[in-house]
């Protein structure tokens, strides 16, 4: 019995020296202040975006015959580009109009870019796309299209409305849409009584 507890003490000592050199060769060692870490990679930039292109055709009726309208959006190459609120490039706009007799010759043919309603605009759409044209209704002496500039982005609504007005002598004016979309309470409460 006694050579057992002369063996357990000789292994417990080796054991606490073992211990105490390990920790002491841990201890000697410079510690380093050096954080390893992934280089960040850069996210590619995107790719200038195009809004999308459309055309439209629709028959109205105006001063008596009828009246074909087309309306094309083309992304074009060699505009300046646009952007959106985050920075995104986008392909702006050329935006051509015609306006079609019943017996198929042209009454109106043109094409308009967002320097057409630069004036009209302003400075804070500056960066902003041509983002479409839309007929809105007809009188005896007008045609009338609701046209828009703004932010390129199909979710946004940060634009600015504009009427476009075409003469039935084919004159063009523009001007900011001040009028609401919307009717107010009391509007609507007359149409009804009426």
């Amino acid at each position: 019995m006694k050579t057992r507890r002369i063996i357990t003490r000789t292994f417990a000592a080796s054991a606490i020296c073992a211990a105490i050199a390990l920790w002491a060769s841990c201890s000697n060692k410079p510690q380093s202040n050096d954080i390893i870490a992934r280089k960040p990679v850069k996210a590619a930039p995107k790719p200038t975006q195009t809004m999308g292109d459309y055309s439209q055709n629709r028959t109205i009726s105006w001063l008596g015959s009828a009246y074909t309208l087309c309306v094309e959006r083309k992304a074009d190459h060699e505009l300046q580009l646009a952007k959106d609120e985050t920075g995104t490039k986008y392909y702006d706009n050329r935006i051509k109009l015609v306006i079609k007799r019943s017996d198929d010759s042209e009454f109106f043919n043109r094409t308009f870019t967002k320097a057409d309603f630069a004036d009209y605009v302003g400075n804070d759409y500056k960066d902003g796309a041509l983002l479409g044209i839309v007929f809105d209704r007809a009188d005896s002496d007008n045609l009338y299209f609701a046209a828009s500039v703004g932010s390129p982005d199909k979710m946004s609504d940060n634009y600015v409305p504009l009427v476009l007005t075409i003469s039935r002598l084919g004159a063009v004016k523009i001007k900011q849409d001040t009028k609401l979309d919307t009717t107010s309470d009391e509007e609507a409460d007359e149409e009804v009584e009426e």
